[in-house]
């Protein structure tokens, strides 16, 4: 294709050419960025490109494409929406989306999207204002609406557009969940019109917008029809679709069960899916055009919601910390990683083992005291990988060469090479000591001995060894493949190279990483168990059980306190209290009824005995329990002091490792947070959370609960100061982390 000599000097995102078939190919590629975002000034370029198409009568048809190697429209620029002031603005934004897809809605020459790569948000809303869809079939080809993980709704028509494409239940499942679907699944739900090999894609987008410009139809809803026709040829779900969607009746039904199950999912602390629901309502009932106002207005208010604050500021954290090094050395450079020895083929070894080999493509070397061990570890990782393929997320050839990047051993030939040497055994300081000097006996002089320790600090562990400047923490959450956080620990010996291989090892695993500072629990174990041990007391003072974990999971938590402890391992639990209170005394170690339990085998889940049973049927409280640790479950309290006791308990601990510098700062305890504990993402983290109650009443509230219930609830000496000097963890004057030293 050549430019038309009649084509207008290109924009700064747009550029048509038009071959002699009369078919214009748009090209999308914002400078200077690496994937395509909307802004907001794009608005009048897609107006100006539209007039164009109108106005030459030599362009008969239009393809849509991108300029970006492996991508399409990754959606619109989140960053845009923290200039927004209120719900007005935010709403504005809506509608100006609004109309520039309507205006490629309208227009009288169909427009073919040509989709390779992220085809996401205000990309797919884009590409649904088109007339027709074309696919590559590549891996990194994926289309959705996400915009609700980010407390949001489609903004530009989405909510009216999808449904009228696919389907009702089918486009509510996209948007109430924001899930992604690649090409082929996209298809079947009529999403797209073909599927394609990438070398393909722009020749056949091609074929099908000639096509559809030499049809009978004249308008734009007409081309859609006949687009779509295929797809709805011979469906046997459309019969029951028109019921559901095209009904009173019909509708209802999926609108009160949607709405059941998302409340029963998000316990009512997510706005957006319900506004989703009430929005797509709203256009089935009343038509498009009321469709669309009420998508802008709801759009609007969720801009401005606090959930929509603390879930986009989880986005920009994580967008950050992939470009952090986690260190502030300007001179530190990560080092290449190519080999990876781990040490300990158990449940976390092996995981390990498989982020290194399947997600990061590094040879792994994996180590165990027998062969029983590492055949254990190798069927671990192996059983991961079947029910991928399984799936349909890998083939067997990818899988065959995944399991070839692991080769098992139990003793130390294969190490010399391994530039990171992770040692995953059992939580007892001499072991891990013995393992270390081990290492440094087989391995190379500069070899990175990180450990995946949850409690024992780093710098004993470094005591052990000749060069404790490589030695590091890189502490994994259980289970390794699926939990997406990497808590890197460096001591005050670390040599910055050393932690900028780990973070970037840790990124290259596909994990969100953040860098903190030793200490006994580090971050994440410390502030874990004041938040347990807070659900002990409360237990102790006669609530059930079950009272104690739906009080926390109705506040947001994914798993109550005791439920975890259960799964987390009530001997674990008390081991890691003991090596609490030694370091910080009753305030972090004293949890309630742990050594009767023990005393009366009672581990959690992994021997069936616990605070609740584990057999064939219902999970439930096994009632013996109580008599095991001499409490009457008898007394009712408000569920919502429940959660803030054991919450604030959290939020409190964090205050103490940000005032000791335990934290680089108030972004990573968040996310650290968040990623590791499943602390509630619409409150943004301990920090957002507090500052979200302000800081005055987060104190006035803990020196309540210490006159009531004992110095365990002493606020933060942090919390204090930053309280008087009317300071903010996040915002334009936050105190630095490292400012107050410890008061335990």
């Amino acid at each position: 294709m050549t430019p038309d000599s009649k084509t207008p000097p290109e924009t700064s995102a747009l550029s048509i050419t038009v071959d002699g078939d009369g078919v214009a190919t748009i090209v999308f590629d914002v400078p200077g960025e690496p994937v395509n975002t909307l802004k907001a000034t794009f608005a009048d370029e897609f107006t100006q490109l539209v007039e164009r198409l109108e106005a030459d009568d030599s362009i008969r048809a239009a393809v849509f494409t991108s300029g970006k190697k492996d991508g399409f429209v990754a959606g619109a620029d989140v960053s845009m929406l923290q200039k927004v002031k209120n719900a007005a603005d935010a709403q504005h934004v809506s509608i100006t989306g609004q109309r520039a897809m309507n205006r490629i809605a309208e227009l009288k020459k169909p427009i073919v999207a040509a989709i390779h790569g992220a085809c996401l948000g205000g990309g797919l809303e884009l590409a649904l204002a088109c007339h027709a869809r074309v696919a590559s079939d590549g891996r990194k080809t994926k289309l959705g609406l996400p915009e609700v993980q980010l407390g949001l709704l489609p903004g530009a028509g989405g909510t009216q557009r999808l449904p009228q494409l696919i389907g009702l239940q089918a486009s509510l499942d996209l948007m109430l969940t924001g899930k992604q679907v690649d090409a082929r699944k996209a298809a079947r739900l009529g999403l797209v019109d073909e599927v394609v090999p990438e070398p393909l894609l722009t020749q056949v987008a091609h074929k099908l917008a000639l096509e559809l410009a030499s049809s009978p139809a004249s308008d734009p809803s007409n081309m859609d029809k006949l687009a779509a026709a295929v797809r709805q040829l011979g469906s046997t779900d459309e019969l029951q679709e028109r019921l559901l969607a095209d009904t009173q009746v019909g509708r209802k039904i999926v609108f009160d069960q949607a709405r059941k199950q998302t409340l029963g999912k998000t316990h009512g602390n997510y706005p957006a899916p319900l506004k989703i629901l009430d929005v797509v309502r709203t256009g089935l009932a009343d038509g498009f055009e009321r469709g669309l106002d009420a998508e802008a207005r709801a759009f609007g208010e969720l801009v401005v919601s606090p959930e929509a604050a603390s879930l986009m500021s989880i986005f920009f954290a994580t967008t950050a910390l992939k470009k952090d090094k986690g260190t502030d050395a300007e001179d530190a450079e990560a080092r290449p990683v190519g080999k990876v020895g781990v040490i300990g083929a158990g449940l976390m070894g092996a995981g390990i083992a498989y982020v290194d080999a399947a997600i990061a493509k590094i040879e792994t070397r994996l180590k165990d005291r027998d062969d029983d061990g590492v055949r254990r570890g190798l069927g671990y990782v192996r059983g991961i990988l079947d029910g991928r393929v399984k799936r349909k997320r890998m083939t067997d050839r990818q899988r065959l060469e995944t399991m070839a990047r692991v080769s098992p051993t139990t003793d130390w030939s294969g190490f010399r090479d391994a530039p990171v040497v992770v040692e995953a055994v059992f939580e007892d300081l001499e072991l891990k000591q013995n393992i270390l000097r081990e290492v440094e006996k087989n391995c190379a002089d500069d070899v990175i001995f990180a450990s995946n320790t949850s409690s024992i600090p780093i710098s004993k562990i470094a005591e052990a060894s000749a060069h404790p400047e490589t030695v590091v923490g890189m502490h994994y959450f259980s289970p390794v493949h699926k939990m997406p956080l990497l808590e890197v620990i460096e001591t005050d010996t670390t040599a910055p190279w050393v932690t900028a291989t780990c973070v970037e090892l840790g990124k290259r695993q596909g994990k969100t990483v953040i860098v903190v500072k030793d200490g006994t629990g580090f971050y994440t174990s410390r502030i874990l168990g004041p938040y347990m041990a807070e659900a002990s007391f409360i237990l102790g003072e006669g609530v059930a059980v079950e009272a104690i974990d739906r009080a926390l999971v109705e506040f947001g938590w994914p798993v109550g306190p005791i439920a975890l402890l259960d799964e987390v391992g009530i001997d674990v639990a008390h081991k890691v209290s003991k090596i609490a209170k030694d370091a910080f005394g009753d305030r972090l170690g004293s949890w309630q009824g742990l050594e009767a339990l023990i005393a009366d085998d009672r581990l959690g889940r992994k021997n069936k005995r616990g605070f609740y049973t584990y057999g064939k049927g219902k999970k439930e409280v096994d009632k013996s329990v109580y008599d095991v640790i001499g409490v009457k479950p008898k007394t009712k309290m408000d569920p919502q002091e429940i959660a803030l006791r054991c919450t604030l308990q959290m939020v409190n601990e964090a205050a103490y490792c940000y005032g000791e510098g335990i934290l680089r700062s108030a972004r990573d305890g968040d996310i650290g947070a968040i990623f590791g504990l499943g602390f509630p993402p619409f409150l943004g983290g301990p920090f957002r959370y507090a500052d979200r109650l302000g800081l005055d009443h987060v104190v006035r509230t803990l020196e309540d609960y210490a006159r009531e219930h004992g110095a365990r609830f002493t606020p933060a000496p942090v919390l204090v100061q930053m309280a008087e000097a009317g300071q903010t963890f996040h915002g334009d004057n936050p105190a630095r982390p490292g400012v107050v030293e410890s008061a335990a």
